[in-house]
């Protein structure tokens, strides 16, 4: 017995120290995780590499994300969109292009007037997984400006970037906080005295990762690697056992346009409550002028499917640790999780799947996103590509759940 017991704690001890090493292996260095930044627990702050010696599955599935991918160091991988050509050119007008040069092992946007060399900076950050596009910002010490010329993956096209002008290029736009507290997990943050940030670039977390909705890590891997076998989440957020308006608020953070700040980037921890940190700058009575960019949490709340239930959040529908982009059968068959089922009720109806005849009768039930949640232009992103007569609207999935006759009626035509 004693020779077991002793063969047993070795084995214990070896398997220990196994998972000790690949913590080890996956932990963001010391020197690149952020200290004192605001809000963020820095102390326990490890990065997302932590969490795969026992989350594999789950962080590689969230791995390959429009969230984990929503921001990263510019490189040749990183970057979507050609600096070949006439591909690396966009063509304002006669007098005025912007270039994208590779030069010096640097990625540069090169404004040329008139011939001649107007500005050139660098490629630094890129935001955006590149799914629908992309955004590129440049370092000027601690300070980051965006650049003026963004990536439009339906086109494969270099475009103005949102909210630029579509006949001259601007190299000035200085990147707030919010920006990068809804594409960063973490950043230490720089009072620079004239109402402006600056961001220690060693301290910024890239993409959205674990720790941004599950909190801090330190304690929680601490813990395991000390109570091996232990299956309960110790010292870690698990947002189902958070009630509604806790979990909505984690996602209207980003998803509800710009807000008014009542404190800095980055204080806000999923299981806050979030008008105790920034305010909405819409009415939350009325959504219907609500653009279909950067909103989608006051146009869910305003469907007549949320106000009618008592449960739904956006994780009804979001699997966020899946790419589950167009994937329109699987969110359709979320739907009808509530509006198949005999019986249900939402919002005082009684449903039993698709009322609409001509779907019912050509047994296009496996489709429900394209009717009742459609790709609409938005008024607020103007896209001027090279050689283009004009500005077209970037089309963004509305996430006002509802009943649109016109688009149904040329959704069924478009599938005879």
């Amino acid at each position: 017995m004693g020779l077991l017991r002793c063969r047993r704690n070795v084995v214990i001890g070896l398997v220990v120290l196994l998972i000790y090493w690949v913590n080890a292996q996956w932990t963001v260095p010391p020197a690149a995780v952020p200290s004192g930044s605001a809000g963020v627990g820095s102390a326990g702050f490890l990065g997302a590499a932590a969490c795969v010696s026992c989350h594999k599955a789950i962080c590689d599935s969230h791995a390959v994300t429009a969230h984990f991918l929503s921001s990263s160091v510019a490189s040749s991988v990183s970057i979507k969109g050609s600096f070949r050509g006439s591909r690396s050119r966009v063509v304002f007008n006669d007098r005025l292009e912007v270039l994208m040069e590779k030069r010096g092992g640097k990625f540069l946007q090169t404004a040329m007037f008139n011939g001649a060399l107007y500005e050139s900076e660098a490629f630094d950050v890129v935001i955006g997984s590149g799914r629908k596009g992309q955004s590129y910002l440049y370092w000027d010490s601690v300070r980051l400006f965006q650049l003026p010329i963004s990536y439009y993956t339906p086109l494969d096209s270099w475009c103005n970037s949102p909210g630029y002008p579509t006949n001259l290029v601007y190299f000035g736009k200085q990147v707030p906080g919010q920006c990068m507290e809804c594409h960063a997990t973490g950043a230490k943050l720089m009072e620079l005295g004239d109402g402006a940030v600056g961001f220690d670039r060693g301290s910024i977390v890239y993409g959205i990762d674990c720790e941004r909705c599950h909190g801090d890590g330190a304690e929680h891997v601490k813990w395991h690697m000390a109570h091996v076998g232990e299956k309960g989440g110790h010292a870690i957020l698990n947002a189902a056992r958070l009630g509604r308006q806790q979990r909505l608020d984690g996602c209207a953070l980003c998803h509800s346009g710009f807000r008014r700040q009542v404190m800095p980037s980055f204080s806000f921890k999923v299981g806050d409550t979030l008008d105790k940190f920034s305010t909405a700058v819409y009415d939350t009575g009325s959504v219907a002028g609500l653009d279909v960019h950067g909103n989608q949490y006051g146009l869910l709340t305003g469907s007549k499917c949320f106000r009618g239930s008592a449960q739904m959040d956006c994780s009804s529908c979001h699997d966020v640790h899946r790419d589950e982009a167009g994937k329109v059968g699987v969110f359709s068959q979320r739907c009808m999780s509530c509006h198949g089922a005999p019986g249900s009720v939402v919002g005082g109806a009684r449903l039993a799947g698709c009322s609409f005849g001509p779907v019912k009768e050509r047994g296009l039930v496996g489709n429900c996103v394209d009717c009742h949640m459609p790709a609409l232009p938005s008024q607020k992103i103007l896209l001027q590509f090279s050689g283009a007569a004009k500005p077209v609207h970037d089309l963004v999935r509305t996430h006002r759940i509802g009943i649109y006759p016109e688009i149904s009626a040329a959704y069924l035509k478009s599938r005879k």
